[in-house]
């Protein structure tokens, strides 16, 4: 990496715990070369609980709220947000998570770069108008116009490629697990996204019968954004987020309701389902090309592929030879973005 760039005021805006992890890096190496890096963010989920962890300075955004109908309401309010910090800040370019940072670096003549992996065309319509560029991944497969960029990667590959990430096996000790146990690390969402209107993932009942199935072959752990049902709250745990990715790497299987933790199970070189409705391409190329992630959208195929999975004696190595494949043809994300300062 060059360290010719010109000092530059960098706004980084996220709006959902997964923009941590994608922008963590880029912050850390914009920081080490000089630059000023002003951190904005959703209060959403994990994500400030996630930014503190880190050690990273942030304003704190608010909510967009819980319903869909808020979130899009609550747009020209964010913007009101983003302008008063950004005047103060006085930044030379915005990156984005959100769509208030891509409407203010508009409004304020500045270049605002976009990062893009679930593509919901309504959305992509909304701040495209607003954008310098938009990043895609390539698998995509659609084309936005003269604004867009596509690069063979993954926003995963910005903190889960090798040269990032060491999973920690120390990790295991806090569950009382050691190297080679059995167990399954479960994901369930809230459902409450704008693009999660009509899509579903397991039922009341699927969930129970999923939970007992596994139970017979190792321990299940689960994370969940919405209340469980009596009957697993006893699986449940608290993971420091930034310690989620190593128990992951150990688990024997990774079954999510959302697509980010599935791609990053598989990724990770775990064998992971990703076990909704709603689907998304990188997930589509991340199963069909590499084989590291089964989408599923009904329990009774869901259970099936698990009995095919743990039938498997040799499936960790397998998986991880996959994940060598997958490697050699993508790119590190975060020299996507460190690139684009290195460009202005």
């Amino acid at each position: 990496m060059s360290n010719l760039t010109k000092k530059l005021k960098i706004i980084v805006d996220m709006n959902h715990p997964a923009n941590v992890h994608f922008f963590k890096n880029f912050i850390w190496e914009m920081e080490k070369r000089g630059h000023e890096v002003l951190v904005t963010a959703s209060d959403k989920d994990i994500t400030l609980d996630l930014l503190k962890k880190y050690g990273f300075k942030f304003i704190n955004m608010g909510s967009y709220g819980k319903s869909p109908a808020a979130k899009i309401l609550n747009i020209p309010v964010m913007v009101w947000r983003m302008l008063k910090v950004s005047r103060k800040f006085k930044p030379d370019v915005f990156l984005a998570g959100s769509i208030r940072a891509s409407i203010c670096a508009w409004l304020l003549g500045k270049k605002n770069y976009y990062f893009d992996d679930t593509v919901h065309d309504y959305y992509v319509r909304m701040y495209l108008p607003f954008v310098t560029n938009v990043y895609m991944p390539t698998c995509i497969g659609k084309d936005f116009g003269k604004k867009q960029i596509s690069h063979q990667s993954y926003h995963q590959l910005t903190h889960l490629h090798p040269n990032y990430f060491r999973p920690d096996k120390k990790v295991l000790s806090l569950y009382n697990l050691k190297e080679g146990d059995k167990f399954f690390i479960l994901r369930f969402v809230s459902w409450q996204a704008v693009h999660d209107v009509g899509e579903k993932g397991l039922s009341y009942e699927g969930k129970i019968r999923l939970v007992k199935k596994l139970s017979e072959s190792g321990r299940v752990l689960i994370t969940s954004e919405e209340v469980l049902p009596k009957e697993l709250q006893q699986y449940k745990i608290k993971v420091a987020p930034e310690k989620i990715h190593s128990l992951m790497h150990y688990a024997t299987l990774v079954i999510s309701e959302g697509g980010t933790m599935a791609s990053e199970g598989g990724i990770l070189g775990t064998p992971s389902i990703l076990m909704s409705t709603l689907g998304a391409s990188t997930i589509s190329e991340q199963g069909k090309k590499y084989g590291l992630v089964y989408h599923i959208d009904n329990e009774k195929d869901l259970m099936k592929r698990i009995d095919l999975i743990l039938a498997n004696k040799n499936v960790k190595a397998e998986w991880a030879q996959k994940v060598k494949k997958m490697l050699q043809e993508k790119v590190d994300m975060t020299e996507i973005l460190v690139k684009i300062i290195d460009n202005l």
